[in-house]
This record gives structure tokens, sequence and C-alpha cells, in this order.
């Protein structure tokens, strides 16, 4: 398979040649990002890329030429828009990645200050987003534009006055505060929130509309909408950043950047509240290793801290590189988007038998660590995707989030020997048939026998639900499964005083007490033990239909699809599971010994049943006392009743327990008659 080589990999040894290569290279990145909105490489190798072309420009300064990306700012704005100049140039920042490059900063500082003294520093996260400059003129917004190429941007006037925080009129929050300037530029981050940028796409995949790679590229295309009414339907938002007066008294707002972001407070602008005032390089970075770790649960994404002097004056006599200010440097954080290549998809199975496809890395650092697997979920998501093995990509981690592909980056014809994939026809944990699970998932059928579902189908067989085995629990069970004792549900029953004893905080009582237990739920309903065993889609009532309607566990055993179809409520889902569940010799085989074991139940009681609440649908809530709540709803559905778990306008009854809570009221907001636990126990007894 050939690789294709990631931009800028192979360093040239003729620096006239790399230079060109290099140019050329981040000119079209530059005009992917800022013109098109749809970068092919993560901010992580573009940086990459830059620090190369800086390096080998200061190493060769005879080569350095009007047109490098050094000597400007970013690119060209899009056409479609009325250009506006920024009457001060909108600057990139100059980056740091650790102590060492931080102290760096400061000591430059210092010299160029001629000081030793200490120097305060305003910090703030820096947000991934729009940077956008609003210009207000006797306190009214009267435009606001995209930073461009840091001199020329775009007008989007039209779309920013439909975010709600930013404000058309500035300090009519707080009548007698500091008079606004006549002429006020004000700077800031425009981003999409994380829990709306989610939301969002969600309802675009509902729909079948476009979804977004990320918050950013979703806040860069909705702030380049023509129609500010598809802008006010998104979830943006705006933290300042900084402020510079254009004319009126004065001609400055305050002597330190943080008392500026008070003032803009005070006139009704969004500042963040994670912004801090401190004192000296160490403190800017325990600043950030802070905000670092509060990262995975902010509302909006960040890429690291900016840090500022924040004193004005200072800032006024540092001035500016050619395209930094030498006042101020951002904090990186660790890489959370990087690009490798797929070199495999493996396949995982769930310990609910869910298979799901997992893309087996190039290796590579990101947010921290070194990843090799990343989630795929689902082959619709490959498909969504485009993925192939052997193709480039981009991987996304945030905080312990598993790692996730967002994007195919191979361009076309730049990949050989791609592999398309596809879900295997076997499990690669049983060798069990996989069958389709609606129209996305796909399950492995050998429920009761595949390994990695092992510990949840005892789990899930020795539950109240089920064989209710008291004292089972996911602990005791992972215990017994990691140490080889239960390797299937019939292996409960043949467990040995002296195995337990031997496990941890296991002693001779408990091994007693758990055994009587085993011994007492050999004795179950045959709707308990057919919804023990865990075939997926087949809930408690489900399973009570099943007996209802065939009566025997071999009538369902041997029942095909059709035969399936008849019961109430299963359809060509459900049949297909449990069709698939009992055509597998190894399942029959389980269930063939859990009734060697001693299991039983009686099949005459399955005449009992009734049909006296067919159709009625209930619901509990609170604390029954008399009986617990297992048993009222095993009583209702002997009658023929369904209960579950919500209340909606389909409700008949609510029964109502002390502590009952929001299903209350609910109930009471829809009328629907509700009984308490005296109340309901009359019910019963003249029904049965």
């Amino acid at each position: 398979m050939t690789e294709k080589a990631h931009p800028g990999q192979d360093v040239l040894q003729d620096p006239v040649q790399e230079l060109a290569l290099l140019r050329t290279q981040i000119a079209r990145h530059d005009y992917l990002y800022h013109t098109l909105d749809a970068p092919v490489i993560p901010d992580v190798e573009y940086d990459r890329l830059f620090a190369r072309l800086e390096q080998l420009e200061a190493q060769h300064p005879e080569l350095i030429t009007p047109d490098s990306p050094t000597q400007r700012v970013g690119s060209a704005p899009l056409s479609g828009f009325v250009q506006v100049t920024h009457e001060i140039p909108m600057m990139s920042l100059a980056k740091v990645f650790d102590a060492a490059d931080l102290e760096d900063f400061e000591a430059r500082i210092k010299k160029r200050l001629d000081t030793h003294a200490d120097i305060s520093y305003s910090c703030e996260p820096k947000i991934d987003g729009v940077a956008v400059s609003l210009l207000y003129e006797d306190g009214v917004l009267t435009r606001a534009a995209t930073r461009g190429d840091g001199i020329t941007g775009e007008d989007i006037t039209h779309n920013v006055r439909t975010l709600h925080d930013i404000p058309l009129r500035l300090g009519i929050f707080h009548e007698g505060g500091a008079a606004v300037p006549r002429r006020l530029e004000v700077r800031g981050e425009i981003y999409m929130t994380r829990s709306g940028f989610e939301a969002m796409n969600r309802d675009a995949e509902s729909t079948g509309g476009r979804t977004f790679v990320n918050p950013r590229n979703a806040a860069a295309g909705t702030l380049r909408q023509l129609d500010p009414r598809i802008t006010d339907q998104r979830p943006l938002r705006l933290f300042c950043y900084s402020a510079a007066v254009l004319e009126g008294e004065g001609e400055s707002l305050s002597a330190t950047l943080s008392a500026t972001f008070n003032l803009l407070e005070q006139w009704g602008l969004p500042v963040n509240p994670q912004r801090r005032t401190v004192t000296g390089a160490p403190e800017c970075l325990a600043y950030a290793q802070t905000l670092l770790e509060k990262r995975p649960a902010l509302d909006y994404e960040i890429d690291g801290a900016v840090i500022k002097v924040d004193r004005l004056q200072l800032q006024a006599e540092l001035g500016f590189n050619a395209r930094t200010p030498r006042w101020a440097m951002a904090y990186k954080f660790p890489a959370e988007e990087v690009s490798t290549v797929v070199e495999g998809v493996d396949f995982q199975v769930g310990r609910t038998g869910t298979i799901t496809p997992v893309a087996r890395l190039r290796p590579v650092f990101v947010g921290g660590v070194t990843v090799s697997n990343a989630t795929l979920h689902n082959m619709a998501e490959i498909a969504r995707l485009g993925l192939h093995v052997g193709d480039t990509v981009i991987i996304r981690r945030a905080g312990d989030v598993i790692p996730k592909v967002v994007k195919v980056t191979t361009e076309e014809g730049g990949a050989a020997a791609l592999v398309d994939v596809t879900m295997p026809s076997h499990c690669p944990a049983c060798g069990s048939e996989v069958e389709p699970d609606g129209d996305i998932l796909f399950r492995c059928s050998g429920g009761l026998v595949c390994p990695a579902q092992r510990k949840e189908a005892v789990r899930h067989f020795c539950a109240r639900g089920a064989l209710d085995i008291e004292g089972l629990g996911e602990k005791l069970v992972e215990q017994l499964v990691d140490a080889g004792l239960v390797h299937d549900v019939a292996d409960v029953f043949h467990l040995r005083r002296e195995e337990l004893e031997g496990l941890e905080r296991m002693g001779e009582k408990s091994a007693g007490n758990l055994l009587t237990a085993i011994d007492k739920a050999r004795s179950t309903t045959l709707p308990r033990f057919l919804f023990g065993l865990g075939i997926p889609e087949v809930g408690e009532a489900t399973a009570l239909a099943l007996v209802n309607h065939f009566g025997m566990l071999d009538r369902i055993m041997a029942a095909d699809a059709t035969a399936l179809e008849e019961v109430e409520d299963v359809g060509p889902i459900v049949a297909a599971h449990v069709q698939h569940f009992f055509a597998n010799a190894e399942n029959r085989a389980v269930v063939a010994r859990l009734q060697q074991s001693g299991v039983r139940w009686n099949e005459s009681e399955v005449a009992a049943q009734s049909d006296v609440l067919n159709g009625q649908i209930f619901v509990l809530t609170g604390t029954l006392e008399v009986m617990t709540r297992d048993g009222a709803k095993e009583r209702l559905q002997a009658l023929g009743a369904k209960v579950a778990g919500s209340v909606s306008k389909k409700t008949t009854y609510v029964v109502a327990g002390p502590g009952a809570g929001s299903k209350l009221d609910k109930a009471l907001e829809l009328e629907i008659p509700v009984l308490d636990e005296q109340q309901f126990l009359a019910f019963l007894r003249e029904r049965s």
C-alpha cells in the first residue's frame, strides 16, 4: 500500500526549493481554511509547517520574500461579501508550547523593557472560533467584520446583529458608569457551543440536512450565510478579548487590559468568566494548566490560553513584529486534532453483542497521549465519512473522550490500494452469525456463549426482573467470570462453596447465603426465564407476550419468523432476534444445561394468564409498601396490562406511592386517574 506523505514531511536539502514548497503549501492551506472554510489538515500540522518556514528564513534571511506567509497575516476574504478595511490591523498571536517557551517569552519582554520588575499578565481561554471586529459609534453597533487577512475583512453586520449576547447599544445596563467613547472598536471571538453544535447536527441528521465537522467550522459557515434568519437559528456566542478607542475623550479606555474587560462587561459586552490577572511566567503556566483541567467541562472549544501583558502602556512600548504583537502569546494545549493514516479496521463486540468498527491508526500523539485506535461508531458512519483502509484522516480527542475520526482528507488519487470496509458475517469473538439490528447496527447472535458478552449475559440473567438471585450483583459476576468459575449462565447453578469462599470478600456465611439464593432461583416462571436469556429487544412485556401466545418454551424455540410475528407487539425485528437466538446451537445447549441444572417453571401457569386488563396501560411511581413495584408489575402483566415507564395521554392509570415525583405531576396535568397503594390493591382484588 502506498502512503501519501504528509505535507512538509520530507525536508529538502536545497533551502531555496524547500522554502518555495513550504510557501506554496501554506498559501494553499490558508485559502482552504480562511476562504473556503474547508481545511484538510488540523491546526497542529499547519503550525508545524509554519514553524519550519520561520526556522529556514531565520537561517537564510537573504531568502525572505515579500510574498512569504511570514510577512502577512492571513488570506483574502470571500468576494461575495462587502470588504471592510480594519483601522487597526487584526494581528495573529505567536505560540508557546511549554514552560521553557513561556519563560523565554517573559525574558524577551523584560529585556526589551530593560526591567527586572515583575510583569502582570491578563490571561484568558483561547477560544476556537472566528475572530471578529465590532464597531460602535455613539454607543450603537454600526458594523461587524471578520478578521480576513488582518487588514481587510468581510462585513457580517447582518448576521452579528442576530446574536443575542451582542448588545446593539452599549451602556444601557449600568447607568452612571463610564461614558462610552464616540467610536469604539471591540474585538472578540464568535463561537458555537458544544451542546448547541451537537443538537444542531442531530437535527440535521434527522432531516437529511448538512452536518458540520466541528463547532469552529460551523461558526465560520454560519457567519458567512447571506440570510440572517439562518444565523439566528444557530447557537452562536461571543467572548470579547480587547477594545480600542478610535475617537473620543482621551482616546484610551483604561490603564490595563483587565480594567478594560471590566468596562466592557459594564457596557453589556460578554467577557470570559475564566479570565485571570496573574504575575510572572510561573503563574501564567499555573493558569494554563488549571484551564487545561477545566477544558472537558467547558461548553465551548478552546485550544490554549492567551497571555497578554496587562498594562496597556507596556503593550505600546513593546510594539509589534511583522505579524504578531510582542506583548501577547498563545500557550497552546496538546493537540486534540491531528492527521494520520487508517491502517486497518477491527470489529469489537460490546457486552450486549453490538459490533462496533474501530479504526486501527498509525500511532500519533494527540491530546497528550499516543493514540492508535479511534471509534467509527457503526457502518453508517463509515459510509458518511467515505472511509477506506489506507485513507488519511483527521482524528479528535477531547479530554478523556475516546478518539474519533471526524474527516477523511485523502484527496482523489492521493492514496493507492484503498480497501473498502465491510461488516464480517460472523462474530470475531465467538464465530456466531452476525445479524442486523435495525437499520444501522449489527449484533452477534451468540448471546449466551459469546465471551465478549459473558459478564453482561450473566448479570442480566441474575437480575431482579429475571431469575432474581439475591447477592449476585455486577461486581461478584465480574469476579466469577474473571476467576474462570462462570463461562455461561448455566455455570451459576454449578458453583461450589469452596470456590466461592476463595473469592475476595466472600466468607463462609456470604457463600452460604448466595448458594441458598441460587437454589431458590431454580424455581421461576417461564416469562422470567425467557427474559433472563437476554435476547435482543425481548423485554419483560415481550417475554410475557411470547409465553402467553405459545404456552411452552419448546414452541417458542421452534417458531419461525412468520409464527413469531403473529404475537402481539412482535414485529419483524424482534422476530428475527428470537429466531436467530434459538437457531444458534450453542445457545440451545445452554438452555438445555439450565434445565438439567434444575431450573424449572410450571407451564400450566400460562393458562392462568388473563386478559381482563388487556389494552390498559399502567405507570408505577414512588415506593409501594405492601408489595414491591416488581410484584405490582407482575400482577398487572398477569392480568394482561402493559406497564410503561412514562406517563402519556395513552396511560390508563398511574399507581403512586410515597415519594412520587414528576410522573405524578404529569398524570395530574393530563387528568389521568391516580391510585394510591390501598386503592390499587382493592383494584387488583376486584379483578382477580
